[in-house]
C-alpha cells in the first residue's frame, strides 16, 4: 500500500498518516486490507479493454500522491499530500462479485444525473459489473423504499435532465438500519453523492462497516452547488450555476436600465459561502454591488449601502445588486424575529434576504421625495438548481465518478474524490467535513471584484485586521494553493 513510516505524532484514532523525507506527509485513506488482511487480489480488466489500448500507462503507480500546496519556497517542507486517484494494477473485487449501489442526498445540483450515469457506465464498461442498484430517496431509501435497478441502457440519456433520477431527501440517516440493509442485500460497494452533511453520514456508515468487518467499499462524491467543500478545487455543478446566474443578472440589468432610477436585486445561492455570487459578478461585469456572507455590510449612515445606492443611481441612472442568500443575516436578526430552526440536514433555516433587502431599500427611498426608485427583485435559485450540467460540469462529473469507481475496485474505502490542484485524488472523509470553504475577503479575488464593481468594502481597517486574524489558515491555503 505504498512505502513510508507512520508519523510518531499521529495520535488520532483511525487516521492513516505516512511521513517521508523532507517533510513529506501523506494523509492516506483507509483500505479494506486494514481490517481484512487476507483478501485476494485480481488483475485489472482494463489491461484487456480495447478502449484503453492506446494508453501508454494503464495504471497509477502505487506511490503516486498529489500535493495540497504547489506554491512553495525553496526551503519549504514538501507538505501534505493525498493518494492519487485512478486505476490500479491489482483490484480487490472480481467483476461478478460486485454488487454496487448509488445514493443521492441533500439538495439538487446540476450534474447529479451525470455522476449517476458515469458510475454505472464506468462499473459496467471498465470493470464488467452488472449488478448496480439505485437507492430511492436519499439515506432513508436504504430501509424505507424500494431500490431501482441501474444499467447503462437505463441511464443512457439521464445526463440531459436536471435533478436526480433516484430522488433525494434530507436527513433520514439511521446508521444501523442503513448498514443492516447493505448487509442484507449483499451490497459491497456504496457510492454516496452529497454535501458535507451527507459525507459526515458516509463516514459513520464506513466506521460501522469496518466495525462489523464487512468487505464493503464506501466512496463519496462531494456535491455542493455553493462550492463550500474544502481541499478540492471546486465542486461539480458550480460552473453551471455561475453560468445560469448570468441570465438572472442580465435580466436585472435590462430591467434596471430600461427605466429611470431602475434597481435590480438578484438573490443567488450561498448559505455560508459567496462563491456563486462572487464569480457570477466577476463574469457579468453588469453588477454594481455584490454582497456575500463573508463580508459584513451595513445599510445606513456614511459609507453604508443606502448611500452607495443613491450615489450610483445619480451617476448611472440604474444599478444591479447581487446578494448571496446567507449575506446580511445578522441585520435580518435585528429587524425580524430571530429563529434557530434547522432543516433535516442540520442547516439553519435562513430568512429571505432578497425580499428583506428589497423592502428596506424601498422603505428608505420612499421617504425621500427627491428620489423615486423602481426596484425589481429576481430569485433564480430553483431554476439554477434544477437544470442539467453544462459541458464543463459533465466532463468534470465523469472524472469524479471514474475516480470513485477506480478507488473502490482497488479496495480503498472511507474516502471522497476530487481534484487537488488539477489532479484527482482520494481524500479522507474528515478533511472534507472538518470545515467549510469560504471566500477570503482579504484575498486578491475579492479585491478584483471590488475593483470591478467599484463598491465600497464596507470594512474599516480594524475590521480587515480582525478578518485576517480569524481566517489565517483559509487564506494561506487559498493563496499557497495557487487558486487565486
Amino acid at each position: 500500500m505504498g512505502k513510508g513510516m507512520e508519523c510518531p505524532e499521529n495520535s488520532q484514532a483511525n487516521m492513516k498518516v505516512i511521513c517521508g523525507e523532507a517533510g513529506y506527509v501523506l494523509e492516506d485513506v483507509p483500505h479494506l486490507t486494514d481490517y481484512l488482511p487476507e483478501l485476494p487480489t485480481f488483475p485489472n480488466p482494463l489491461q484487456s479493454n480495447p478502449a484503453y489500448s492506446v494508453v501508454k500507462q494503464y495504471f497509477v503507480n502505487v506511490d503516486d500522491s498529489v500535493a495540497q500546496k504547489i506554491v512553495v519556497h525553496k526551503d519549504s517542507p514538501r507538505g501534505v499530500h493525498f493518494r492519487r486517484a485512478g486505476p490500479r494494477q491489482k483490484i480487490y473485487f472480481e467483476s461478478d462479485e460486485v454488487h454496487a449501489c448509488v445514493v443521492t442526498c441533500g439538495g439538487l445540483c446540476p450534474g447529479l444525473n451525470t455522476v449517476i450515469r458515469e458510475i454505472v457506465c464506468g462499473l459496467y464498461h471498465m470493470y464488467g459489473v452488472n449488478k448496480i442498484l439505485g437507492i430511492d430517496g436519499g439515506y432513508r431509501g436504504f430501509y424505507a423504499k424500494n431500490t431501482v435497478p441501474l444499467t447503462p441502457k437505463i441511464v443512457d440519456d439521464i445526463h440531459k435532465r436536471g435533478g436526480t433520477i433516484l430522488g433525494t431527501s434530507r436527513g433520514g440517516h439511521d446508521t444501523s438500519k442503513i448498514v443492516d440493509s447493505i448487509q442484507d442485500r449483499g451490497i459491497n460497494q456504496v457510492y454516496i453523492i452529497g454535501g458535507d452533511g451527507t459525507q459526515r453520514g458516509a463516514a459513520v456508515i464506513f466506521e460501522e462497516i469496518r466495525r462489523r468487518g464487512l468487505k464493503v467499499a464506501v466512496a463519496g462524491i462531494p456535491k455542493t452547488i455553493d462550492n463550500d467543500i474544502p481541499v478540492i478545487d471546486k465542486s461539480f455543478g458550480f460552473d453551471t450555476a455561475v453560468e445560469e446566474a448570468q441570465r438572472a443578472i442580465n435580466a436585472a440589468h435590462v430591467e434596471a436600465g430600461s427605466i429611470e432610477n431602475g434597481l435590480g436585486v438578484v438573490k443567488l445561492m450561498g448559505r455560508y459561502s459567496g462563491f456563486i455570487a462572487m464569480y457570477a459578478t466577476l463574469a457579468s461585469r453588469d453588477v454594481d454591488c455584490c454582497l456575500i456572507p463573508e463580508s459584513p455590510f451595513y445599510l445606513e449612515g456614511k459609507g453604508g449601502l443606502f448611500e452607495y445606492i443613491e450615489k450610483r443611481l445619480k451617476e448611472n441612472g440604474h444599478m444591479v445588486i447581487v446578494i448571496a442568500e446567507g449575506a446580511g443575516q445578522d441585520l435580518l436578526s435585528e429587524s425580524l424575529q430571530n429563529t434557530d430552526l434547522k432543516d433535516a440536514s442540520g442547516n439553519k433555516l435562513l430568512q429571505d434576504v432578497g425580499l428583506w433587502l428589497s423592502q428596506r431599500i424601498k422603505d428608505h427611498f420612499s421617504g425621500q421625495q427627491k428620489m423615486v426608485i423602481n426596484l425589481k427583485h429576481i430569485d433564480p435559485t430553483y431554476m439554477i438548481r434544477a437544470i442539467p450540467g453544462n459541458a464543463s460540469d459533465n466532463v468534470y462529473s465523469t472524472l469524479l465518478s471514474h475516480s470513485a469507481v477506480h478507488g473502490a475496485m482497488a479496495g480503498y474505502t472511507g474516502f471522497v474524490v476530487g481534484p487537488v490542484n488539477g489532479r484527482h485524488a482520494m481524500i479522507p472523509f474528515n478533511r472534507i467535513t472538518e470545515r467549510q470553504n469560504k471566500v477570503v475577503i482579504t484575498d486578491r479575488m475579492w479585491a478584483r471584484l471590488l475593483a470591478s464593481t467599484n463598491q465600497p468594502s464596507f470594512l474599516n481597517p480594524k475590521d480587515v485586521t480582525e478578518v485576517r486574524k480569524e481566517e489565517p489558515q483559509t487564506q494561506i491555503q487559498l493563496v499557497d494553493g495557487g487558486k487565486y
